[in-house]
């Protein structure tokens, strides 16, 4: 592990400016209701909901504005900017570096729609510089990772939420509440599925970097290679710069189960097994993994998660009790949710907004709560957003949904699954140290070296 500072960072760097070289002073402490929040923008493809949630709560009347645009690649900051001018009515300035943004005082926030790899250095650098933060979820790359965005939004204390969206539910709020209150007993057991349809996603080919696109920037703190489409644009199933499937969906499905059944520590053994079994091609995350882990008191909870041709398991049969509806091909659809297990029944939370109890031997139906179509995580943005600028304002941590240590706590499973899938065995975790027992193979991937100068450091 590499340690480091923002400032060793930025005297590293070359090139940004003397602007860059210095660590800007925290900002203001506190937000009234009067205050205006200016929020930047980084990672614009995923991010761009996050911009178009943001304007909706502007044109609604909440004081927020969309400061600025940032992405690696010219060409998506400028059609990002040109869909905002469009919506708005405003331009706003863009740029491909994300550090030109911590420096300006008038930001008092910034949203993260990256790939996975750069959540941990930009929600932290974004920290020290006093920004709050909305970073997607999955959070954290690694261990380590995770455990230091903590500690920089404690330090520095900031508002960070990770966008686990089903959080701000108010069905799946109600559900949790009455799982915990005893609706199916006593809870013994979660699973979390995730069955969908991927295709061959195609090999690596190393080209020429396309005119505006800083490749350095979008490889960042992965180890320096060759730009390809490919790893342009598949990125979420290569070791580098994503934890695949496994964290990338489960960690929703993760996080309702750990929330219904009061989690709120990490498991205490982990395993996985699962392989690229349909297609050949270049990703190296499986296309098909299963995971199980234990906590202390002996519960378990699951994830499998397939990418092909498969039957449904926690849906229904119709659009309504359906994650993403039609997808793809051939009218195939998606099944994606998570099953809680109790002594007298059981749940199924089967998209972003819905939740069914069936109760006794017999299920019957119990109390269930959905809307018709279902909804996407992207229009959940529209509420889990509003949240966020809320706490921003309060400046309490508490009043976050979906508080950065909570994400933490619900992706380091998928994180330690993937551990337990690389090295091919059953692990013990000690969720005191976070660290694994007498395992220095599995401890090697509880963290990674850093490029520099994108180093996550030590000590924030």
């Amino acid at each position: 592990m590499q340690g480091g500072s923002r400032r060793e960072f930025l005297r590293l760097s070359s090139g940004l400016g003397a602007g860059l070289l210095a660590v800007p002073a925290i900002a203001r402490s506190a937000q009234s209701a009067n205050d205006r929040i200016r929020v930047a923008g980084v990672g614009l493809h995923r991010g761009m909901s996050h911009i178009r949630s943001l304007h909706a709560m502007a044109q609604a009347g909440e004081n927020v504005e969309v400061a600025a645009l940032c992405d690696c690649d010219e060409k998506t900051s400028q059609s990002a900017a040109a869909q905002y001018e469009k919506m708005s009515g405003r331009k706003v300035p863009t740029c491909t570096d994300m550090r030109e943004l911590f420096d300006d005082k008038s930001i008092d926030a910034v949203t993260f729609g990256t790939p996975d790899h750069w959540h941990a250095p930009g929600t932290i650098w974004a920290c020290q510089a006093g920004k709050d933060v909305f970073v997607e979820k999955p959070g954290p790359h690694t261990i380590f990772e995770g455990r230091q965005m903590v500690e920089a939004a404690r330090k520095y204390k900031r508002m960070v939420q990770i966008g686990t969206q089903c959080r701000s539910s108010p069905n799946i709020i109600e559900g949790v509440r009455k799982a915990q209150e005893g609706l199916i007993g006593r809870i013994y057991m979660g699973r979390a599925i995730s069955f969908k349809i991927h295709g061959n996603l195609g090999r690596h080919k190393p080209a020429p970097v396309p005119e505006g696109l800083d490749w350095d920037l979008f490889v960042g703190p992965a180890p320096e290679q060759e730009y390809s489409t490919f790893r342009k644009t598949r990125w979420y199933w290569l070791y580098d710069f994503s934890n695949g499937d496994m964290a990338n969906q489960a960690v929703h499905q993760l996080d309702i189960i750990r929330w219904a059944m009061q989690l709120d520590t990490l498991p205490t053994k982990v395993q996985s097994m699962g392989g690229c079994l349909v297609h050949d091609d270049d990703r190296q995350w499986p296309d098909n993994q299963t995971f199980a882990c234990q906590y202390a008191d002996g519960r378990m909870v699951t994830f499998e998660h397939r990418n092909w041709y498969t039957n449904r398991e926690a849906c229904f049969g119709s659009k309504e009790y359906l994650w993403f509806g039609p997808i793809l091909e051939r009218g195939v659809q998606n099944s994606v949710g998570a099953i809680l297990f109790g002594t007298k029944g059981y749940m199924i939370f089967n998209n972003y907004s819905s939740y069914h109890s069936f109760l006794g031997p017999k299920r019957e139906p119990g109390p269930s709560k959905s809307l018709p179509g279902g909804r996407s995580h992207n229009k959940m943005d529209n509420v889990h957003h509003p949240n966020w600028i809320a706490a921003c304002r309060s400046r309490k941590h508490e009043d976050l949904s979906a508080d950065i240590e909570q994400g933490f706590l619900s992706t380091a499973p998928a994180i330690l699954g993937n551990i337990a899938y690389r090295t091919g065995r059953t692990l013990e975790f000690d969720p005191k140290t976070e660290r694994f027992k007498n395992d220095p193979e599995a401890a090697a991937y509880l963290t990674k070296e850093y490029r520099k100068p994108f180093v996550v450091p030590s000590d924030v």
